[in-house]
């Protein structure tokens, strides 16, 4: 298992997020964060703006959808300005369900993910199943 961590601006999160889901990766977590990167903030007039708001989205996936996640949230994501963000990928040793103590890889929340998903798009083709990890 993968975690992609993507800083990306605010206002390409729906976006992403929608293209994430469609793509079969519904399960996420997003965090509003500040902070800057090589450009060290913008300056507009007198005034020094340091660290810019942007949020970071981790999600894991199963090493064979590390490819087609990152394209998503690349390709979703860019504007080819700078500021656009940044992807980091990790590898994931371990994940431990929190209610039932299950160690593993997350396939039976993936499984449950899947129904909820078919479910609630029944009318919606456009979607995809929700990937294994």
């Amino acid at each position: 298992m993968k975690m992609i961590k993507a800083i990306i601006r605010p206002e390409v999160v729906d976006r992403v997020t929608d293209a994430l889901e469609l793509g079969g990766f519904p399960a996420l977590t997003k965090i509003d964060v500040f902070g800057r990167g090589k450009q060290s903030g913008i300056k507009v007039g007198d005034v020094v703006y340091g660290n810019l708001p942007k949020t970071l989205l981790l999600i894991v996936v199963d090493d064979s959808h590390l490819d087609e996640a990152t394209s998503i949230i690349e390709n979703t994501a860019k504007s080819g300005n700078i500021g656009d963000g940044r992807i980091f990928v990790s590898p994931v040793e371990e994940s431990i369900r929190i209610r039932t103590g299950e160690r593993g890889t997350h396939q039976r929340v993936h499984e449950i993910q899947r129904f909820h998903l078919k479910n609630s798009h029944e009318s919606d083709a456009g979607g995809k199943e929700p990937h294994e990890t």
